[in-house]
C-alpha cells in the first residue's frame, strides 16, 4: 500500500505580514499534481491545517478547493486536527464528507475507531489521533488521572481496540522525544508537551504533524514529513518534500521523498550594503525568493530596505551584524534565550538570586505549575 504523508500546510499563514497563500495554493496543485503521478491509496494529513484556530474566509477557501479536488480524484484522505487548528471548526461536515473518502478526526470523545482499507497483504488499520493535551484525556478518565502528556497518550493508545498481528498506522500530531526543532514551531514550557517514541512502538507506522523539518525518530517507522513549505528563516536550509510510504507485508517499510519546489523560496544572504547590490552578486540569483539580509556594513545604511527592495522586492527582513550588534554579545545571547525552556530560563535566575540550583521539589512543582498555567 503506497501512503502520502503530509502535514503542517498552515493555510493562511503570513510570514513577516506577508500572505503566503498564493504560494500555498501553488504548492497544493504541485501535490495533486505528485497524486496523479504517483496514485497513492491514501493521502495523511497530520494536523495543522490552518494557522489559526479560525482561519480567514481565503484560507477556507483553498482547502475547500483542495478537498474538492481530492474526493474527485477518488482518493481516501485522513486528515487530524493539530495544536493551530480548532478541531470543532475541522471536523465540522466530517459525517458528510465520509462517503467522498474524506475522513475528519472528530473532537476526542474517549474513543477512536479505525478506519481501515485493504490490498493483496490484507487490512490496514488507521488510527486518528488529533492533538492532545493532559487535561483533555482527564476529562475522560478522571480515575486514571494521566498526569504528563507522555501518560496520556499511553492511556488513549492503550483503549484503542488494536489488533497487533495486523498493520496500523498512526496519524498525530504532538512533539516527540528527540526530534529537532526550529523557531517556527510552537514548543510548550519545560519540554511539558513532549511524548516518549517508545508510545508508539506497537504501530506500523507513525505519521507525525507538529515539526516543520522533515525527519525520522528512532527509525523510519516514526517520522515526521514536515512542511510543504519554509514558513521561517530557521528554515531556509530544509529541503521541503512529501513523504511516500511504501508499506508492504508486516514488518515491511520503505520510504521515498518527492521533492517539492515553491513558487518562492525563502532564503539569507549576506554581506556589505556595496556587495549585495552589485550586479555581479544578484544578476543570476532568484531575486523574487522571499530574503532575509544581513548587512555586515559598520554603519547603517539609510533607508536600507526601500533600496535594497528595488533589487529584491520580497525582501521581509533586515538586520545588522557589526561591532555595535555584537557588543554584549546580542546575537549570541538572543538565539541563547530562544533555545532555552521558560524552566530553564527560570532556574539560572534563581541561582542567581541565590547562589543555589533550585531543588528537585523545587523542580517539581515549578513544571506542574508551568503546565497547568500554559493548559488553561
Amino acid at each position: 500500500m503506497k501512503l502520502m504523508h503530509l502535514s503542517d500546510l498552515h493555510l493562511g499563514k503570513r510570514v513577516h505580514e506577508v500572505s503566503m497563500l498564493p504560494d500555498q495554493v501553488c504548492i497544493l496543485n504541485q501535490i495533486l499534481d505528485c497524486i496523479d503521478t504517483e496514485q497513492p491509496d491514501a493521502l495523511l494529513i497530520c494536523g495543522d491545517v490552518y494557522d489559526k484556530s479560525i482561519p480567514s474566509g481565503e484560507a477556507v477557501a483553498v482547502f475547500d478547493d483542495f478537498l474538492c479536488s481530492l474526493a474527485q480524484r477518488e482518493l481516501p484522505v485522513f486528515i487530524i486536527s493539530g495544536n493551530h487548528d480548532s478541531p470543532e471548526r475541522l471536523a465540522f461536515g466530517g459525517r458528510l464528507m465520509e462517503p467522498s473518502g474524506i475522513h475528519l478526526s472528530p473532537v476526542y470523545n474517549g474513543s477512536i475507531e479505525p478506519i481501515t482499507l485493504r490490498d493483496e497483504f490484507g487490512p490496514v488499520h488507521f488510527w486518528l489521533l488529533p492533538f492532545l493535551k493532559p487535561s483533555h484525556v482527564r476529562r475522560f478518565f478522571p480515575e486514571e488521572a494521566p498526569g504528563s502528556l507522555s501518560d496520556a497518550l499511553r492511556l488513549v493508545i492503550g483503549k484503542m481496540p488494536m489488533n497487533r498481528q495486523e498493520r496500523n498506522v498512526l496519524l498525530t500530531h504532538q512533539f516527540v522525544a528527540g526530534a529537532a526543532t526550529c523557531e517556527s514551531e510552537e514548543i510548550s514550557i519545560g519540554g511539558t508537551d513532549c511524548v516518549d517514541a517508545e508510545i508508539f512502538s506497537d504501530f506500523d507506522y507513525t505519521a507525525l504533524g507538529h515539526l516543520h523539518g522533515p525527519q525520522n525518530v528512532l527509525s523510519s517507522r516514526i517520522r515526521y514529513c514536515g512542511t510543504p513549505l519554509k514558513y521561517s528563516f530557521s528554515e531556509a536550509l530544509h529541503h521541503k518534500s512529501i513523504t511516500v510510504v511504501h508499506l508492504g507485508e508486516k514488518g515491511t517499510l520503505d520510504i521515498s521523498l518527492l521533492p517539492l519546489t515553491p513558487l518562492h523560496d525563502l532564503r539569507e544572504i549576506r554581506g556589505t550594503y556595496q556587495e549585495v547590490t552589485a550586479r555581479s552578486f544578484y544578476v543570476n540569483a532568484p531575486t523574487e525568493d522571499y530574503l532575509r539580509i544581513t548587512l555586515t556594513d559598520e554603519e547603517d545604511v539609510p533607508e536600507a530596505m526601500g533600496r535594497l527592495r528595488t533589487i529584491y522586492p520580497n525582501l521581509l527582513a533586515l538586520r545588522y551584524d557589526n561591532t555595535r550588534t555584537r557588543s554584549g554579545a546580542v546575537i549570541e545571547a538572543a538565539a541563547d534565550v530562544q533555545r532555552k525552556s521558560p524552566l530553564e530560563l527560570f532556574g539560572e535566575l534563581y541561582e542567581k538570586q541565590n547562589n543555589q540550583p533550585l531543588s528537585d521539589v523545587q523542580r517539581t512543582y515549578l513544571l506542574g505549575l508551568m503546565e497547568s498555567i500554559w493548559e488553561d
